[in-house]
This record gives C-alpha cells, structure tokens and sequence, in this order.
C-alpha cells in the first residue's frame, strides 16, 4: 500500500490517493529486465493516469532506445538455453504462471480498470479472457509435432522440424493491456520463443504486474522482459524493436497506419511480422433477424471498453422492414443499461475514453455529421460532471457519405445505423473499406447464413453473435486489417521456423548398423 501526490494536467486537481489494497505487492513503478527491476538509465520517468479523473497512480520508466537494446540483448541470450527446454517445461512454466494469473485475478483487474478506466467487470471478463490464452497455450505446448514426409527417391529420409524463431518483440495497446500481452506471449512462450514486450505508455501497469507473476512462475531471467516509454520515446522504442537484427518477429496490435510503418522499418532484417491492425466492423440485421437478440449483441459489440475495440460493431446496417423496431429497440437499451462513471464503483457499466486525443477524435466526428445533417437520438456531448474524458453513448442515423463519420473507425461509444433494402445493397457497403477484421450479420435465414458468412470480406465472422473471441478461435484480419493469427493451434504458427532435414543414402550407410 502506498500514495502518489497528484500532478495538476491540464485542470486536474492536486491532491493524494492511495492505491487500492491487494495481496500483491505494491504497483511496480520499475522496468523488468533480464530478471531484475531496473530504472530507465538516464533515470527519467513518466506518469500515468487514472482517465475517470486524470489522478496519478504512478511514474514508470521513460526508457529509450539503448534501454530496449540491454531488454533484446537479455532476451537473446536467455533464448540459447530456453530454446533447449523441453515442451513438457514449457508447459509447466505456463500452467504455474496460469495459475497465479488466476489467483490474482481480482488484483489485476483493479490495476487495470485504474489505469485503463474500463469498468471492474469489464476488466474482470479481460483477465478471464487473457488467463484463458495462457491456459490455452500451456497444453497446447506438448501437442507441437514435426513431420516425416514420403520422398520422392529411394533410400532418403525427409523430415519438418519445427523450432522456435527466437526473440519475439511485442508491441502491446492500452484498450486490452493484459489480454493483448498473453494473447502474445502464450504461443511465443510454449513454442521456445523469448520475449520483449513494450506495453502502451497509457497502461504499464497490467504489463508490469503480469511480469511479476511471471517471475514467481519460475520463469528464467531475460526470458520476459518489460520496458516502458511514453508517446515521448515510443517512436524510438519501436524503431529498434524493428531494427535490431536480433528481434526475429515483431507482433503489433493497434492501428493501420502505425502498423505499416513498422512493417517498413522491419524490412531492414526480414523480420517476421504478426499484425492485428484497425478495424471497421460492419453489423448486419436483416429482416428474419430475432430483433431482441440483435440488439443484445449490438450493445455487447458496440458498447464494451466504451467502444475502443478493434472488434466493435462500427457501421450498423438494418434492413429497411426492421429499421425502425430496431432503432426504437436499441436506443431503448442504450439509456437504460448504460450507467458511466468510475468503474470501480458499484453498477457501473462503461467508462471514459483512455485520453484527451481519442475524446477530440469522437467528438468532432458527431459534431461534424450533426452538423450536416444527420439525426441525433442521445448522447452527443461530452458529460464534464462525470469527468474530463466521459462521453455520452450517442446514437446516429440518416448518416450520409459526406460526413466524416461515414467509413471512420470511430473507436468510441458512437453507434451509426444505416437502412439498407437487399442484401447486395449490404453487403457492398459493408466490404466498400480497405479493412476487414471483424463482421457481423443476423438472420434466421439459413441460407443466407452461409452464403452472406462467406461473401463477407473480413476474417472473422460473427452470426447472430456480437462477443466472438476466444482461446480456440483463430483471431486476426484480411485487407489492411493485418497479418497472422493469433489464438487456436494457428497462433503458435507465428513462432516457429520450419527446417526441411533431408537424409540421404540411407540404406548404403555404416550408421544404420
């Protein structure tokens, strides 16, 4: 247990607060490098904020690029013996890490509901989530085999090795901190792979904490490795994650335009890359569709972490025989069952967006289609007496294609219904962007199931479903929306080289004997 003193930002107040009481020790306010908890060399560090309130929970690391150098450099040299360790300790290594995720599940979701300002639930469901991957990956670490191929002469033997790439860069956002890094760092670590991982300036602290209980798990020294930036450095940071020859695979998450400019600083050493970049998810409710159901999943897949998923619905398209029941149905649901605030007081549902960028980003996409014309049924403001970051859930239609609004991934609480008469009609506009991560549609219509899930231009498919990831899933996009799996038995994939041994003259050779 310990207390900050408050920085004023902007019109934040001073003051003190102390950090919630947990079973694990205090927030680690120190990197975790090769092992051991360090400061950034130049001794700088950064703050981070509370979003419901802008109050500091603590100061980490302002590292840089040298400092992410000594982090590859542990990583590299741990890989030569973890590489060596057998899948059965692997998996062992992350069942004991599994399990202590787990028992501190409650704590890492008030770190994270802290830092990231998402409800406690909410923050619940992503450890549960994130826990999942790591479970998930402790057993599927012994299922890993090679193969032996029929050759096409006599007397060759042909064998598929499948070995571990070997340090693997992480990239991690602030709208899924813990998720996001186990997402990652189960399959790198089952298949052999030693990690780097840069979590986002905005949440540290879920990386930090997760890093801990790794350590506590048996873990060898510079077998994980966190080191921390703010937006100040990350530039730097990143560039040497790409750069640095030593890093054999770089997985990012977050937006496509960062995303491509990794993908260009990693052509330097051929790195491998796993990219799961924006998306812009279109949300289809045809007129078989079972309305209550829809609008259930529509408040799941718009509405949680305040809208800052990848996944969220994005683009609502109703069609016009249900348009209105529809409409009338999920602004109903909307003021009554979302309740912001501070997500770790009791009943509340959603809460604020993680910065004062993506607030100006939100409100100045409604202002501008109000603006020009489109229909406001709620929301539309920013709710100061709550916070400086709340914003309404806010509900659009008669959006035209003049409006910024109109094919912007909108990240936030914002839900846009577009009416739309034939299913071509639909299924044009929603593949008319240069993403495709996640879709959506309802219907009852069995056919139309099928064929509407394949002309659908994205890689994952949600039907008359709004919460579709899991462990077992392969998670990832086609188009701008990346590159790679992650998740299911595919996830593992990204983390392994596959080595072609030929043996020849097998039958002429001394050795058989």
């Amino acid at each position: 247990m310990f207390s900050r003193i408050l920085e004023v930002k902007h019109s934040f107040i001073r003051t003190t607060i102390p950090i919630t009481n947990r079973s694990m020790s205090t927030i680690k306010e120190l990197a975790f490098v090769n092992g051991k908890w360090i400061s950034a060399k130049n001794k700088a560090t950064f703050p981070v904020y509370n979003p419901v309130d802008g109050q500091i929970i603590g100061h980490v690391p302002e590292m840089d690029a040298s400092d992410t150098r000594e982090a590859i450099d542990a990583a590299h040299d741990s890989f030569q013996s973890y590489r060596k360790t057998t899948a059965k300790e692997r998996s062992d290594l992350l069942r004991s890490w599994y399990n202590l995720l787990v028992k501190h599940s409650e704590d890492l979701a008030t770190i994270l509901t802290k830092e990231n300002g998402k409800s406690l639930n909410e923050s619940r469901a992503e450890i549960r989530y994130g826990n999942s991957f790591i479970e998930w990956y402790a057993e599927e670490a012994r299922r890993v085999n090679g193969e032996v191929l029929q050759a096409p002469v006599r007397n060759r033997e042909m064998l598929l090795l499948k070995q571990p790439v070997g340090v693997a860069g992480f990239i991690t956002p602030w709208n899924f901190p813990q998720a996001m890094i186990a997402r990652k760092a189960g399959p790198a670590l089952a298949a052999g792979c030693t990690c780097v991982v840069k979590p986002a300036g905005d949440t540290p602290f879920t990386a930090l904490a997760m890093a801990e209980l790794a350590e506590k798990a048996g873990f060898p020294p510079g077998t994980i490795n966190v080191i921390t930036s703010s937006v100040t450095n990350s530039v730097e940071v990143g560039k040497e994650i790409c750069s640095n020859p030593k890093v054999r695979i770089l997985s990012f998450t977050g937006s496509t335009q960062v995303g491509k400019l990794l993908y260009k600083q990693c052509a330097s050493t051929m790195k491998r890359l796993s990219l799961e970049l924006g998306g812009n998810a279109p949300y289809v409710v045809f007129n078989s569709a079972d309305l209550d159901l829809a609008v259930a999943g529509a408040m799941a897949s718009k509405f949680r972490n305040t809208g800052q998923t990848c996944v969220s619905s994005n683009r609502f398209f109703v069609q016009e025989g249900v348009f209105e029941k529809f409409t009338e149905k999920f602004l109903e649901r909307i003021n009554s069952e979302i309740k912001l605030g501070d997500g770790l007081k009791e009943g509340v549902t959603n809460g604020p967006l993680i910065n004062e960028n993506q607030l100006q980003i939100v409100k100045d996409l409604v202002e501008d289609a109000v603006k020009k014309g489109a229909k406001l049924h709620c929301g539309g403001k920013v709710l100061e007496n709550l916070g400086p970051l709340f914003y309404a859930p806010t509900l659009l239609t008669d959006v035209t294609k003049e409006m910024d609004i109109y094919k912007r991934e909108i990240f936030g609480p914002v839900a846009v219904i577009h009416k739309f008469k034939s299913e071509d009609d639909a299924l044009r506009e929603a593949n008319d962007v240069n993403v495709g991560l996640a879709g959506y549609f309802y219907s009852r219509d069995i056919s139309q199931v099928f064929r509407v899930a394949r002309k659908m231009e994205v890689g994952m498919v949600g039907v008359n479903e709004g919460l579709i990831s899991c462990a077992e899933a392969a998670f990832g996009g086609i188009k701008e929306s990346g590159l790679g799996r992650e998740g299911s038995s595919h996830g593992m994939e990204e983390y392994f080289d596959i080595k072609y041994v030929c043996i020849g003259n097998v039958e002429n050779s001394n050795f058989i004997n």
